[in-house]
Formats: structure tokens, C-alpha cells, sequence
């Protein structure tokens, strides 16, 4: 089983891996991708007002430029240990021990708009582009990771049960029939429900957590909703897509 999250726009600073090194990195076959998306980075990071257009940075976010300059030459973590914020706080890799996060990090890979998809023990520097940045003079980036990206997904697909776990911009760049989605709704007392978006991000967290850390190995949707209902959670499946069910 494969979980694939979302990255985040926070990303823990620093690190004590070596400099990134594409070749080292999962799915090989977005190396070219990879490798010109690093480029032009660190290009547009040497014009600060054209790259706060592109990235959709503020002014207190000029340490983000400063980041991408550094990209080739920057420290590196794993990618499940530099993404931060509300998802990976739910998530909380550094709890798991033993077998648990041997398991987890096995299962877990994350979406990226510059790195395509990595795997959790992929070297990476933190960085900052989004799914929706435009760079000048490219096309948008779901254009140009479309056609790399979904075919080796589809490959992994066969593969392996893949957990879908993006959001909308993320799933964008590589689009994956026939995954498990999930989506979060809330509940009030008289039925009525809603799509969570604050804590939507929160329970995909619990949700990877428990799936990443399992014992069990799921095939289908009704096995993975299996797992989440042992955890405590209220699940109903429509096929491939199931929905956790929060009291509002």
C-alpha cells in the first residue's frame, strides 16, 4: 500500500543530509522534470520581485526566496520529516517506533510541485513552489508533470493499493484513477453535513497514521475503511471513495 499526503507550504528549515542530489531520489523517470524546475528556481530566486509574483509571496516571506536560491547546495532531510503543519502534526512520524515506522515509511510519499512525488525517505532541501505557482515563460506545472507523472502512478497503481490522500491542485499534477479517495464531511445533530476545511487536514493526518502503521496489508477500499473503523473512526465507502464522518 502506498499513502500519497499533500505536501505543505510550511517545510521544517536546515537539516543534516548531504546536498540534494536528483539522482538519488525515487521515480527517476521525473529526474529531467526535476532537474529543470530546480534550475529555474534558482534562476527567478536571483530577481525578487518577479519571483514573489510567480511563487505568491508577501514581503515577510523574502526568507522563502532565500531558500530557493539555495536549493542545490542546502541540507536536506527526508520528505516526511520536512513537511510541517496541521496534517504532519496529525501524522506525528517521530512517535512511531520499530516495526511501526518501518511500515510507515515504506507506505508513506508525498505530492510535490517540484519534486513530482517523492518517497518519505527521499533526501530533500526545503523549498518553496505550490501546485498553482506559474513560473514565467512555462507552462502551468499540472501541463508539464501531467505527462510524467501519470503514467508511472498508474504503473505504481498496479502495483500497490494507493491511498489518495491530495488535495484538489495536487492530484492535479498526476491524476490517478481508480485510487482510494477520501474526503472529510462534518455532521450537525440534524443530519445535515458539510465539507470540512479546517480540520480536513487533521484527519487525513489520523487517517495516514493508522494506515501507515498497520499490521495489515489492504487490497481494496472496504479493507482500508476496515482499518479506519478499528481506529475509532466513522467511515462510509461509495466504491472507491470513502468518507470520514465528523460530528460537527
Amino acid at each position: 500500500m502506498i499513502v500519497l499526503l499533500p505536501p505543505s507550504e510550511t517545510k521544517h528549515p536546515g537539516g543534516d543530509g548531504p546536498p540534494l542530489r536528483l539522482d538519488t531520489l525515487s521515480l527517476p523517470e521525473l529526474t529531467p522534470l526535476r532537474a529543470a524546475l530546480v534550475d529555474e528556481l534558482v534562476k527567478l530566486a536571483a530577481d525578487e520581485s518577479a519571483c514573489m509574483k510567480a511563487l505568491g509571496l508577501s514581503k515577510s516571506q523574502r526568507a522563502e526566496i532565500e531558500r530557493n536560491a539555495a536549493l542545490r547546495n542546502a541540507p536536506t532531510l527526508p520528505a516526511i520529516n520536512r513537511y510541517t503543519g496541521v496534517l504532519y502534526d496529525a501524522l506525528d512520524i517521530q512517535s512511531l517506533k520499530g516495526a511501526a515506522a518501518d511500515r510507515a515509511r515504506s507506505r508513506l510519499a508525498v505530492g510535490s510541485a517540484l519534486f513530482g512525488v517523492v518517497r518519505a525517505d527521499d533526501a530533500i532541501p526545503a523549498y518553496r513552489l505550490s501546485a498553482t505557482s506559474k513560473l514565467p515563460g512555462q507552462p502551468g506545472l499540472s501541463t508539464r508533470w501531467r505527462p510524467l507523472l501519470e503514467p508511472l502512478l498508474a504503473q505504481l497503481a498496479k502495483e500497490e493499493l494507493v491511498v489518495d490522500l491530495r488535495s484538489g491542485s495536487y492530484a492535479a499534477l498526476g491524476r490517478l484513477p481508480g485510487a482510494v479517495q477520501v474526503e472529510v464531511v462534518s455532521e450537525r445533530a440534524d443530519g445535515k453535513r458539510a465539507v470540512v476545511s479546517h480540520f480536513n487536514k487533521a484527519h487525513k493526518g489520523r487517517l495516514a497514521r493508522v494506515l501507515a502503521s498497520t499490521r495489515s496489508e489492504p487490497d481494496d477500499a472496504g479493507a482500508v475503511a476496515t482499518i479506519a473503523r478499528r481506529a475509532g473512526m466513522r467511515v462510509e465507502r461509495d466504491g472507491d471513495r470513502l468518507t470520514i464522518v465528523v460530528t460537527a
